[in-house]
């Protein structure tokens, strides 16, 4: 009951910014900027969305098969969809996507719970390393060439980048250390938690960050690749409406979309509007364009997160079907 209130509450409050941001750029200027974008141009951004989705379920793919798991990239797809969706719905249930996908495993792979939870979980800081990354340079560029924000936006923002700064290069810290992040934090809060299955994902973790393995430089690379796909869907995307757009310009719409994105707002509603109608102006490209561009964004995203909630309700629906079923055997 407590999820879904969050749920409506982030939601209704995506809503009010995204009616807040139609108002102030004007539903004209809005109907005039779509206007020029056609059947083919969207086409093209669709596919280039499912194929950032497929590659992150490459990158999954290799890092299980470093721990000797193989599964058919199809399977993997659905399982892939289905966190995905969970995640694009309901960010503020923290990691209710990568639980939901290491349940997968286990349930339907016999993937054992410390290795599924280890991938999930290193697919997971990887993209959130590149997202940060490009976050860095691309608000970097915009500071110092374009424009400062708002003040309140900055607090806003700069917290939640430094807080995942924080996260991230601590993780980095103890996992080059090979210093156990699970008993910091039992002994940080004086517990008697006695439950391997944490340290068992962690030495899974720990494993797989070994500079001479070739399955960690090949999640790397994946991850880098996530990155050179979003930015050229992006840099398409801004060329289609008719503008010119440089390199670091781009940048940091990609930045300002990962920002938005670590809200937890379904979908980024509404802030992800506000924050490029404020880019966009910035960089002269117009807000209506911003607001435009955040639209066409999230319709690809918007599909595939509909198919993935459809394998979560199959699946899920098998997975209780067939526990019912081992409950009456016995």
């Amino acid at each position: 009951m407590k999820r879904l209130f969050l749920f409506l509450i982030s939601l209704l409050i995506g809503i009010l910014l995204l009616i807040w941001v139609i108002k102030f750029v004007g539903w004209i200027e809005i109907k005039i900027a779509f206007s020029t974008f056609t059947g083919w141009q969207g086409i093209t951004i669709f596919f280039l969305t499912l194929f950032l989705i497929l590659v992150g379920v490459w990158k999954w793919k290799e890092i299980l098969k470093s721990y000797g798991i193989d599964i058919s990239f199809l399977d993997l797809s659905k399982f892939y969809l289905a966190g995905f969706s969970l995640m694009y719905f309901f960010p503020m249930v923290f990691l209710s996507g990568e639980v939901f996908r290491g349940y997968l495993l286990k349930k339907k792979n016999s993937v054992p719970w410390s290795k599924g939870m280890a991938s999930v979980i290193l697919d997971r800081i990887s993209d959130w390393t590149t997202n940060l990354i490009t976050i860095f340079f691309g608000i970097i560029f915009f500071i110092l060439t374009i424009a400062l924000p708002p003040r309140k936006w900055v607090i806003i923002f700069g917290g939640v980048f430094l807080f995942w700064i924080f996260v991230i290069s601590f993780f980095y810290f103890k996992v080059f250390k090979k210093e156990s992040i699970v008993r910091f934090f039992l002994k940080l809060i004086n517990s008697k938690y006695r439950n391997s299955e944490p340290l068992e994902v962690e030495k899974e973790i720990f494993d797989f960050f070994r500079l001479r393995k070739n399955s960690f430089w090949k999640g790397v690379g994946l991850a880098f690749l996530e990155e050179v796909v979003t930015f050229l869907r992006t840099w398409l995307l801004i060329i289609f409406f008719g503008r010119n757009i440089g390199f670091l310009p781009v940048l940091s719409i990609v930045g300002f979309s990962y920002l938005a994105g670590m809200t937890p707002i379904p979908s980024a509603l509404g802030i992800h509007e506000a924050i490029q109608v404020f880019a966009f102006s910035a960089l002269g490209l117009g807000a209506a364009t911003g607001t435009v561009f955040t639209m066409i964004i999230r319709g690809p995203e918007l599909i595939l997160a509909i198919v993935g909630l459809c394998f979560f309700v199959r699946l899920g629906f098998k997975l209780t079907e067939e526990n019912l079923f081992k409950k009456e055997e016995i």
